[in-house]
């Protein structure tokens, strides 16, 4: 074989290769999107940590994450104490999370669920933490009204409740109470 041909068979193997690890990870961002309603944006350092101090997390308090892509804040939620809950629909970012988990040593304190976060009874949980897409939100506040205890905390990262009033907010993270 002439060398020209073995380089374009080698070219051509290369981008293949990358095409197929590009479309297997657009996949997993944008397939659930097309079928549950959000794709994956992660929280930036600075909310995580805006989203933790708002919601004061103290040793003991059962904690979740709806939508929690790739577990950084369970994370941060159990290194924090509490019994942190993560459910997310895309079950590349669950590997992830569960990787992350077992990495830091919070097996026990930090649970990651390939799980739709509209058909989990989240009424046990002190706090609730969302980054949900502009239509999602008057859903979930629905599902707050009728699962979450009074005095139940709800940290927002982006996007506000329809209905309720933040009791307080730091640039673009909005802290609600459940009456």
């Amino acid at each position: 074989m002439e060398l020209s041909i073995l380089l374009f068979i080698l070219l051509a193997v290369i981008f293949l290769g990358i095409g197929v690890t590009m479309i297997l990870k657009l996949l997993g961002i944008i397939f659930p999107f097309l079928f549950w309603g959000a794709i994956y944006v992660p929280t930036t350092d600075k909310n995580s940590d805006k989203m933790l101090e708002l919601l004061s997390i103290t040793p003991g308090q059962k904690v979740v994450d709806l939508g929690a892509g790739d577990g950084r804040l369970i994370i941060a939620m159990a290194r924090k104490g509490a019994e942190a809950h993560g459910y997310e629909i895309n079950p590349f970012l669950v590997t992830i999370a569960k990787k992350k988990i077992t990495e830091a040593g919070l097996e026990g304190k930090a649970f990651m669920y390939c799980k739709n976060l509209w058909k989990q009874d989240i009424s046990s949980f002190d706090s609730v933490a969302i980054y949900a897409m502009k239509h999602m939100v008057a859903g979930l506040e629905k599902k707050f009204e009728k699962e979450l205890k009074p005095g139940a905390k709800v940290v927002s990262n982006y996007f506000t409740l329809p209905s309720w009033k933040p009791v307080k907010s730091e640039g673009s993270v909005y802290l609600y109470i459940k009456n």
